[in-house]
Protein backbone atom coordinates (compact mmCIF):
# COMPACT_ATOMS: atom_id res chain seq x y z
CA UNK A 1 0.00 0.00 0.00
CA UNK A 2 1.02 3.36 -1.09
CA UNK A 3 2.00 5.97 1.87
CA UNK A 4 -0.62 8.15 0.85
CA UNK A 5 -3.15 5.90 1.05
CA UNK A 6 -2.35 4.63 4.16
CA UNK A 7 -1.82 8.16 5.77
CA UNK A 8 -5.16 9.27 4.17
CA UNK A 9 -7.40 6.15 3.53
CA UNK A 10 -9.42 5.15 0.55
CA UNK A 11 -9.06 7.54 -2.58
CA UNK A 12 -10.65 11.13 -2.59
CA UNK A 13 -12.77 9.73 -5.50
CA UNK A 14 -14.44 7.29 -3.41
CA UNK A 15 -15.17 10.15 -0.65
CA UNK A 16 -17.17 11.97 -2.47
CA UNK A 17 -19.34 9.93 -3.54
CA UNK A 18 -21.60 9.90 -0.67
CA UNK A 19 -21.92 14.23 -0.68
CA UNK A 20 -22.44 14.04 -4.38
CA UNK A 21 -25.97 11.67 -3.39
CA UNK A 22 -26.88 13.58 -0.66
CA UNK A 23 -26.43 17.02 -3.34
CA UNK A 24 -28.44 14.69 -5.83
CA UNK A 25 -31.12 14.09 -3.58
CA UNK A 26 -31.91 17.27 -2.29
CA UNK A 27 -31.66 18.57 -5.47
CA UNK A 28 -34.64 16.35 -6.14
CA UNK A 29 -36.60 16.76 -2.84
CA UNK A 30 -36.40 20.77 -3.85
CA UNK A 31 -37.31 20.31 -7.04
CA UNK A 32 -40.37 18.13 -6.22
CA UNK A 33 -41.71 20.81 -3.45
CA UNK A 34 -41.27 23.66 -6.06
CA UNK A 35 -43.57 21.66 -8.23
CA UNK A 36 -46.33 20.90 -5.85
CA UNK A 37 -45.82 24.67 -4.41
CA UNK A 38 -44.84 27.20 -6.71
CA UNK A 39 -47.52 25.91 -9.56
CA UNK A 40 -45.86 24.30 -11.82
CA UNK A 41 -47.61 22.31 -14.42
CA UNK A 42 -46.91 18.23 -15.14
CA UNK A 43 -48.07 19.01 -18.84
CA UNK A 44 -47.29 21.59 -21.55
CA UNK A 45 -51.07 21.01 -22.53
CA UNK A 46 -53.13 23.81 -21.67
CA UNK A 47 -56.25 23.32 -20.12
CA UNK A 48 -59.85 25.06 -21.01
CA UNK A 49 -61.50 25.64 -17.62
CA UNK A 50 -64.50 27.44 -19.83
CA UNK A 51 -65.76 30.82 -19.78
CA UNK A 52 -65.61 32.47 -16.32
CA UNK A 53 -69.19 32.58 -15.00
CA UNK A 54 -71.06 35.76 -15.14
CA UNK A 55 -71.74 37.84 -11.78
CA UNK A 56 -74.31 40.01 -12.87
CA UNK A 57 -77.29 39.53 -11.39
CA UNK A 58 -79.48 40.59 -14.73
CA UNK A 59 -82.42 41.27 -11.79
CA UNK A 60 -83.74 44.57 -10.41
CA UNK A 61 -85.85 45.21 -7.34
CA UNK A 62 -88.21 47.18 -9.81
CA UNK A 63 -88.92 43.72 -11.50
CA UNK A 64 -90.88 42.97 -8.46
CA UNK A 65 -92.92 45.78 -8.93
CA UNK A 66 -95.68 47.43 -7.67
CA UNK A 67 -98.70 48.56 -9.93
CA UNK A 68 -97.78 51.42 -12.28
CA UNK A 69 -99.57 54.83 -11.10
CA UNK A 70 -102.41 56.45 -12.57
CA UNK A 71 -101.72 57.38 -16.16
CA UNK A 72 -99.15 55.52 -16.94
CA UNK A 73 -98.66 51.58 -17.79
CA UNK A 74 -95.59 49.25 -17.46
CA UNK A 75 -94.13 47.60 -20.78
CA UNK A 76 -91.28 45.25 -20.96
CA UNK A 77 -88.27 46.15 -23.17
CA UNK A 78 -85.19 43.96 -24.09
CA UNK A 79 -81.63 45.25 -22.66
CA UNK A 80 -78.67 43.87 -23.05
CA UNK A 81 -76.91 42.01 -20.07
CA UNK A 82 -74.42 39.29 -19.69
CA UNK A 83 -74.36 39.19 -23.53
CA UNK A 84 -77.70 37.95 -23.70
CA UNK A 85 -81.35 39.87 -24.07
CA UNK A 86 -83.11 40.28 -20.53
CA UNK A 87 -86.68 41.97 -20.37
CA UNK A 88 -87.01 45.26 -17.82
CA UNK A 89 -90.19 46.85 -16.72
CA UNK A 90 -90.60 50.59 -17.88
CA UNK A 91 -93.29 52.85 -17.04
CA UNK A 92 -94.97 55.08 -19.71
CA UNK A 93 -97.68 56.96 -19.73
CA UNK A 94 -99.49 55.84 -22.72
CA UNK A 95 -102.53 53.22 -23.05
CA UNK A 96 -101.48 50.65 -25.45
CA UNK A 97 -105.00 49.65 -25.54
CA UNK A 98 -105.96 52.84 -26.86
CA UNK A 99 -102.78 53.96 -28.83
CA UNK A 100 -101.52 53.25 -32.19
CA UNK A 101 -98.54 51.32 -33.34
CA UNK A 102 -96.75 53.92 -34.66
CA UNK A 103 -97.20 55.39 -31.03
CA UNK A 104 -96.43 52.69 -29.58
CA UNK A 105 -93.20 51.95 -31.46
CA UNK A 106 -91.90 55.26 -30.95
CA UNK A 107 -92.58 55.19 -27.43
CA UNK A 108 -90.57 51.56 -26.88
CA UNK A 109 -88.32 52.73 -29.20
CA UNK A 110 -87.47 56.13 -26.79
CA UNK A 111 -87.19 53.29 -24.07
CA UNK A 112 -84.61 51.59 -25.55
CA UNK A 113 -82.66 54.28 -26.42
CA UNK A 114 -82.83 56.04 -23.18
CA UNK A 115 -80.01 55.20 -20.51
CA UNK A 116 -80.03 52.31 -18.07
CA UNK A 117 -81.49 53.82 -14.53
CA UNK A 118 -78.73 53.34 -11.98
CA UNK A 119 -80.46 50.15 -10.26
CA UNK A 120 -80.29 48.64 -14.05
CA UNK A 121 -76.56 49.28 -14.53
CA UNK A 122 -75.59 47.83 -11.27
CA UNK A 123 -77.84 44.71 -12.06
CA UNK A 124 -75.56 44.43 -15.29
CA UNK A 125 -78.02 46.28 -18.10
CA UNK A 126 -76.76 48.29 -21.08
CA UNK A 127 -78.20 49.00 -24.33
CA UNK A 128 -76.74 49.79 -27.99
CA UNK A 129 -79.52 50.78 -29.65
CA UNK A 130 -78.62 54.19 -30.94
CA UNK A 131 -79.95 57.25 -29.79
CA UNK A 132 -80.41 58.95 -33.25
CA UNK A 133 -82.71 56.26 -34.47
CA UNK A 134 -86.25 57.18 -35.39
CA UNK A 135 -89.24 55.26 -36.67
CA UNK A 136 -91.96 55.94 -38.76
CA UNK A 137 -94.55 54.24 -40.45
CA UNK A 138 -94.85 51.92 -43.02
CA UNK A 139 -94.39 53.47 -47.25
CA UNK A 140 -96.92 53.37 -49.66
CA UNK A 141 -97.71 49.70 -50.83
CA UNK A 142 -96.01 47.69 -47.77
CA UNK A 143 -97.79 45.35 -46.27
CA UNK A 144 -99.97 45.90 -43.18
CA UNK A 145 -97.99 46.82 -39.94
CA UNK A 146 -94.74 46.95 -41.46
CA UNK A 147 -92.65 50.01 -39.60
CA UNK A 148 -89.57 51.77 -41.42
CA UNK A 149 -86.79 52.97 -39.52
CA UNK A 150 -84.29 55.44 -39.91
CA UNK A 151 -81.65 53.32 -40.90
CA UNK A 152 -81.63 50.45 -42.67
CA UNK A 153 -82.50 47.42 -40.12
CA UNK A 154 -79.03 45.45 -41.17
CA UNK A 155 -76.76 48.10 -40.67
CA UNK A 156 -77.93 48.27 -36.76
CA UNK A 157 -75.27 46.71 -34.66
CA UNK A 158 -76.38 43.02 -34.03
CA UNK A 159 -77.38 43.17 -30.56
CA UNK A 160 -79.44 46.56 -30.70
CA UNK A 161 -81.16 45.34 -34.31
CA UNK A 162 -82.37 42.74 -31.83
CA UNK A 163 -83.14 44.26 -28.49
CA UNK A 164 -85.38 46.31 -31.26
CA UNK A 165 -87.12 43.18 -32.58
CA UNK A 166 -87.70 41.35 -29.63
CA UNK A 167 -89.29 44.81 -28.00
CA UNK A 168 -91.60 44.81 -31.18
CA UNK A 169 -92.43 41.31 -31.25
CA UNK A 170 -93.37 40.72 -27.86
CA UNK A 171 -95.87 43.80 -28.36
CA UNK A 172 -99.10 42.83 -29.04
CA UNK A 173 -100.12 45.80 -31.05
CA UNK A 174 -97.00 46.08 -33.18
CA UNK A 175 -95.72 41.93 -33.61
CA UNK A 176 -97.33 38.76 -34.92
CA UNK A 177 -95.86 35.14 -34.15
CA UNK A 178 -92.73 36.49 -32.80
CA UNK A 179 -91.92 38.65 -35.59
CA UNK A 180 -92.11 42.08 -36.79
CA UNK A 181 -91.85 43.72 -40.15
CA UNK A 182 -88.77 46.14 -40.16
CA UNK A 183 -87.76 48.38 -43.46
CA UNK A 184 -85.33 51.00 -43.76
CA UNK A 185 -85.68 54.79 -45.11
CA UNK A 186 -84.93 53.85 -48.79
CA UNK A 187 -87.29 51.35 -51.48
CA UNK A 188 -86.31 48.39 -50.24
CA UNK A 189 -88.83 45.96 -49.63
CA UNK A 190 -89.54 45.42 -45.66
CA UNK A 191 -88.21 42.01 -43.73
CA UNK A 192 -89.82 40.07 -41.32
CA UNK A 193 -87.73 39.84 -38.18
CA UNK A 194 -87.96 36.58 -35.71
CA UNK A 195 -87.41 36.91 -32.29
CA UNK A 196 -86.48 33.55 -30.86
CA UNK A 197 -84.97 31.89 -27.99
CA UNK A 198 -81.68 31.30 -29.72
CA UNK A 199 -81.57 35.44 -30.77
CA UNK A 200 -82.14 35.86 -26.92
CA UNK A 201 -79.76 34.32 -25.50
CA UNK A 202 -77.48 34.95 -28.65
CA UNK A 203 -78.49 38.25 -30.07
CA UNK A 204 -75.43 38.46 -32.71
CA UNK A 205 -78.16 36.79 -34.93
CA UNK A 206 -81.70 37.77 -36.15
CA UNK A 207 -83.38 35.10 -37.72
CA UNK A 208 -85.27 36.66 -40.46
CA UNK A 209 -88.53 35.79 -42.82
CA UNK A 210 -86.67 37.23 -45.81
CA UNK A 211 -88.37 39.97 -47.97
CA UNK A 212 -92.05 40.56 -48.03
CA UNK A 213 -92.99 41.84 -51.90
CA UNK A 214 -94.40 45.43 -52.01
CA UNK A 215 -97.80 45.48 -53.39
Amino acid sequence: MRRSERTYGAPREVLRRPGRAVAALAAVVACAALAGGCGIRSTSVPVDAGAAPSRMPCRTASAEATAPPAGSVSVPVYLVCASQLVTVERRVEFDESRSGPLMIAQELLGELQRDPEAAERRAGFSTDVPAGLRVTGAHKGDPEGTLRLSEQPDDLPAEALAQVVCTYADSESLGSGGSVLLGGPGNYAPRGYLCTSETKSLPGEVPTLGAVGLS
